[in-house]
């Protein structure tokens, strides 16, 4: 090991922090290599994708829409509504449990390359920072002596920007809850036309400011629970951003000195601390605080490259690898992993194909689901019903109700028959009739019905089945 520097953190204090606790601000120096090349193309995909999705249109709806005030869901043409809940389940699982699959794979590999976080920071709110205050130097020499003429006109740059960009991402982001075209309209009238959406962007758009402009590394150390319980979701097989401290060590800046022959390739040099997002030291092994970033990795590779050594010094590794112990991709946690992945994915694609965006539901009447009348001498038993029907698409629908089984039986009305308009929901009663003494000649009758509604312009049937009560 080198001696103590002054970039040497001791091990009970966080490296954004001084030793009175006071927060000590992190400015990456700046990178270049593959990693970097890599992750810029990913995020500028996530960001597109992010800002394009809202005006995108899948058979005349949105692509995706979750419409709080219709309680609706629209992903890629298909309209789920509030009794869908299964569906959200399943979604829910289907994320959870990728996240936990390729955390125990490829550990932080989630904050590296597409949280949030790490892509409105790094590939943002950073490059605005660059392009207004400059590099690494005068930013760290306008947050030294901020009243300076010149230092205070690009601070107060710098943020009349953030506040435009955080502006524009919390419309986008709400955007998925209220679609474009009401957005616009609202944004064109009076704040006092839509104070609820008006206060929800105002919010918001503090918030992103707050986060992605001041707050930054320290959301990921001290507030995102995922950091926490990485360590129980990893373990020695699991890939991620790692020193190979056994070619490493020990760590030396002169090989030439006969003190440090046999010196590790680790020339001390603390590049990779210095182009840190959350200023630790990769050296001292898995940490908390590390977002798996691949900064550090970049950093080395060059340095290596300068003093002719191998590149990888830091890389993507397991710790099983670097042990020289031979790495496991299949272990028990990975199969019981992916056996209830694969019971997610099983339940999602069910529930989907079985989904249809016109709900139909056949109740039986509460207070009164029978009752025996007289007609022309003759006992009828009669079966009360009500159909509740609801269109939650965007354009009118037909639906037609038939009875099936005609065995003595008479539905009143004969066919039931309408169009709903968009969002439109009723309540339709009808009743089922049937002599008596057939009713009381065989108990188990079921009443059959044939449901045809239109959906996307198509006929769609589907049967309902009913047991006849009675006396």
């Amino acid at each position: 090991m080198s001696t103590l520097d002054f970039r040497d953190l001791p091990e009970e204090r966080l490296a954004t922090t001084d030793a009175e606790g006071n927060r000590i601000w992190i400015i990456p120096a700046r990178v270049r290599g593959k990693w970097k090349n890599r992750k810029r193309i990913f995020h500028i995909i996530l960001l597109a994708i992010f800002v394009l999705t809202p005006w995108l249109r899948w058979n005349g709806e949105p692509l995706v829409l979750l419409d709080l005030s219709e309680r609706q869901f629209i992903f890629f043409g298909k309209v789920f509504g509030a009794h869908d809940g299964p569906i959200i389940f399943f979604v829910l699982g289907i994320l959870g449990f990728g996240l936990i699959i390729a955390t125990a794979l490829w550990g932080r590999v989630w904050c590296g390359w597409a949280c949030p976080q790490t892509v409105f920071i790094e590939q943002v709110f950073r490059r605005i920072e660059t392009l207004i205050v400059g590099n690494r130097a005068e930013q760290i020499a306008c947050r030294k002596d901020p009243f300076k003429p010149k230092h205070l006109m690009k601070t107060i740059g710098k943020w009349v920007a953030f506040f435009v960009v955080s502006t524009f991402l919390a419309h986008t982001f709400i955007s998925y809850f209220v679609s474009w075209e009401k957005l616009l309209h609202m944004m064109s009238k009076p704040p006092a036309e839509s104070w609820t959406v008006f206060l929800i962007v105002s919010f918001f758009t503090g918030i992103i400011l707050f986060d992605f402009a001041w707050f930054r590394e320290q959301f990921c150390i001290i507030m995102c629970p995922y950091g926490r319980f990485q360590s129980v979701l990893m373990d020695q097989n699991s890939v991620t951003v790692a020193y190979d401290y056994k070619r490493g060590e020990p760590r030396g800046r002169n090989l030439k000195d006969k003190e440090l022959k046999g010196a590790g390739d680790c020339i001390d040099c603390y590049k990779c601390v210095s182009v840190c997002p959350t200023g630790i030291d990769i050296r001292n092994g898995q940490q908390l605080e590390c977002v798996a970033c691949t900064a550090c990795i970049d950093a080395c590779d060059e340095v290596m490259e300068k003093i002719k050594r191998p590149k990888g010094l830091i890389r993507y590794a397991a710790l099983a690898d670097i042990e020289k112990e031979g790495r496991k991709v299949v272990r028990p946690r990975m199969a019981l992993y992916g056996a209830i992945m694969l019971v997610l994915l099983i339940g999602f694609t069910y529930v989907v194909n079985a989904h249809r965006s016109f709900y139909i539901s056949v109740l039986r009447q509460n207070k009164r689901p029978y009752a025996v009348s007289e007609y022309e001498g003759q006992q009828y038993l009669i079966n009360n019903y009500r159909i509740h029907v609801k269109n939650p698409l965007r354009q009118p629908a037909e639906y037609k109700i038939r009875l099936v089984n005609k065995e003595d039986m008479e539905m009143a009305p004969n066919e039931i028959k309408g169009t709903l308009a968009a969002n439109q929901s009723l309540y339709l009663p009808f009743f089922i009739r049937l002599p008596l003494s057939r009713w009381q000649e065989k108990r188990n009758l079921d009443l059959e019905l044939e449901i045809q509604f239109q959906e996307k312009g198509e006929w769609v049937k589907r049967p309902f089945k009913s047991h006849i009560v009675g006396p």
